[in-house]
C-alpha cells in the first residue's frame, strides 16, 4: 500500500517476536472546554466529578462525553450517572462512529523495516444537556 499500511498478506508475515507494537494516539476532535474524553486510566469518580462540575458551574448547558474502544462502557456509565443525578433535568443524545487508528510495528533487530497498519475502532459521543436551559 502506498500509504504505509499493511495488507493482510504482509500482516501474516510479521512475527510478533520480531516487532514491537506502538499504538499511536487517536486523532481527536477539536478540544472544546465542554468536551470530556473518557479513558480507562483516570479514576471513574474523578471523570464523573469533572463532568458534574462542568454542568453545575452554569457556564455550559451541555457537555459532550467521548469514549473510544474499551472506554465506551465507561462513557455510557458516566452519562447515565449524570442523568440519574440530574433528577430528570438532563437528557442524553448518543452518537456512534468508527475511528481509524494507526499502529506502528518497529523491528527488534536492524534487519526489519518499520511498518504501519491501520485498524478501526468504535467510538461513542454522548451529548448531555439540560432539558430546559435556564
Amino acid at each position: 500500500m502506498a500509504d504505509g499500511g499493511v495488507t493482510l498478506a504482509q500482516h501474516r508475515e510479521i512475527d510478533p517476536a520480531e516487532f514491537t507494537l506502538r499504538k499511536r494516539l487517536p486523532r481527536k476532535l477539536p478540544q472544546r472546554r465542554n468536551d470530556v474524553y473518557v479513558n480507562m486510566k483516570t479514576d471513574f469518580r474523578a471523570q464523573l466529578a469533572r463532568c458534574q462540575r462542568l454542568l453545575e458551574g452554569g457556564e455550559f448547558n451541555e457537555i459532550c462525553i467521548h469514549g473510544l474502544g474499551l472506554a465506551i462502557n465507561r462513557a455510557i456509565n458516566i452519562a447515565l450517572q449524570l442523568q440519574g443525578n440530574g433528577l430528570g433535568a438532563l437528557r442524553l443524545a448518543p452518537n456512534t462512529s468508527t475511528v481509524e487508528l494507526v499502529d506502528d510495528l518497529e523491528p527488534e533487530t536492524d534487519q526489519g523495516e518499520p511498518v504501519s497498519r491501520t485498524r478501526n475502532n468504535s467510538a461513542i459521543h454522548i451529548k448531555v444537556f439540560r432539558a430546559d436551559p435556564q
